[in-house]
């Protein structure tokens, strides 16, 4: 993992113009920026300014500025559109550590365990001590590793001198813990005055069981994954969370060290205990192929950050358009059924027999049944009686017509 830019990024409620809180101009250089940034940030550190409430609040003040106008391309965003061109809910959440009360402080850890990112600041004396030079700094040669333990709240400073050939090769540095302590890797700039400034910073992640931070100078752009960024968009909307997850590649600020001496410190980031560490630090001309395929993995990652931006666009509007089918469907449902319901309503009403009253129905049904037997009589009697003088009558005209051609018949041999 790389290293990562020292500010703070917690976003004030009322934002102020960053380069006025810095007191900077619009053209002020990344040094100028930086260097306003640690004078102002010590100036108001919560450690220096326990009874002043205010102070605090401009503290988180200055380290958002500074979000801002240290990213190249958070600054440019802003000065093209203002706040509205960033967003504030993906930057990160810093806590004083120092400043935080016993229950506050138990608080913190709990949330630390469960897996919430908490991000604490570097303590006041620390830095100060720092920037007025008067820290004990302890060789590391490269190529050397030292082990150590060191107290909350507290910095363990080493000096990584380097020659032109390792410079040129690039530099790695890293810190593990097989205590799974919690920690910061700190890269200190030297100042004209002669003092020390925070530059860079990398806190401590799990993987298996050990903690371990790195810082990777390679002459190459280097980026830091914070999945912070990550953890506050599966918070807000866990579908974002996969587009999201790529935005936490950032650049680091520093991509090489130059030959001489650099100053690095490992600071105790435990809440309630020591932090045990083992510090090293590599030339990197050991890991050249490994180099190479970091800044080629690196590069494809980029690339894929720009097609999931593009993609999450794609998304939300064909997600839109299935809410909006899957919606029809239900209420297109919804109608079906109810005319079915009604058809199947009205044909009852055909098929079933309204029933009247008990009394009613047996009276009425006994005269009817009476008056039906006695007219199917009538009729059969009659039928009877009609049939027999039909027989009758057919019988006479048949005879009739019979006797008559008889003697016609007779009559006609006669004369033959």
């Amino acid at each position: 993992m790389s290293s990562k830019k020292a500010g703070g990024s917690s976003s004030p409620a009322t934002r102020r113009d960053p380069y006025e809180v810095l007191s900077v101009s619009r053209t002020a250089s990344d040094q100028e920026i930086k260097s306003s940034y640690r004078k102002l940030a010590l100036k108001y550190h919560p450690d220096k300014n326990a009874n002043n409430p205010d102070a605090s609040e401009l503290f988180k003040e200055v380290a958002y500025s500074y979000s801002i106008l240290s990213d190249p391309e958070k600054r440019r965003q802003y000065d093209n559109a203002g706040f509205v061109a960033l967003d504030a809910d993906g930057m990160d959440m810093e806590i004083d550590l120092s400043n935080l009360g016993t229950v506050n402080t138990m608080f913190a850890a709990l949330f630390s365990k469960l897996g919430v990112p908490i991000k604490t600041s570097v303590s006041a004396n620390v830095l100060e001590e720092a920037m007025n030079g008067t820290v004990t700094v302890r060789p590391l040669p490269i190529g050397t590793s030292v082990s150590g333990k060191v107290e909350k709240q507290c910095a363990h400073f080493f000096g990584v001198t380097i020659s032109e050939q390792q410079a040129e090769s690039g530099v790695v540095v890293r810190v593990t813990s097989a205590a799974q302590s919690k920690f910061k890797l700190l890269y200190f700039e030297q100042d004209s005055s002669g003092g020390y400034g925070l530059a860079l910073q990398e806190e401590s992640e799990k993987t298996g069981k050990v903690t371990s931070a790195g810082m990777y100078f390679l002459h190459f752009q280097v980026y830091r994954m914070d999945s912070t960024i990550n953890a506050l968009a599966v918070a807000k909307d866990p579908e974002s969370a996969f587009f999201k997850r790529l935005e936490g590649l950032q650049p680091c600020e520093v991509s090489e060290l130059k030959a001489g001496t650099h100053i690095f410190a490992v600071y105790g980031d435990n809440f309630f205990k020591t932090a045990s560490y083992t510090i090293e630090a590599l030339c990197a001309k050991t890991y050249e192929d490994t180099t190479e395929n970091l800044k080629e993995i690196e590069a494809q990652i980029l690339r894929k950050r720009n097609d999931l931006r593009q993609f999450e666009t794609e998304y939300r509007k064909a997600l839109t358009r299935f809410q909006e089918v899957t919606n029809r469907y239900t209420q297109e449902k919804q109608t079906v059924d109810e005319l079915l319901k009604q058809r199947d309503s009205i044909h009852s009403s055909f098929s079933v027999v309204k029933t009247p009253s008990g009394s009613n129905l047996s009276n009425g049904s006994s005269s009817k049944a009476q008056g039906d037997e006695s007219k199917g009589d009538g009729a059969s009697v009659g039928e009877e009686g009609g049939s027999e003088s039909r027989d009758k009558s057919k019988r006479k005209w048949f005879n009739l017509n019979l006797k008559g051609s008889d003697k016609k018949v007779r009559s006609r041999v006669r004369e033959s």
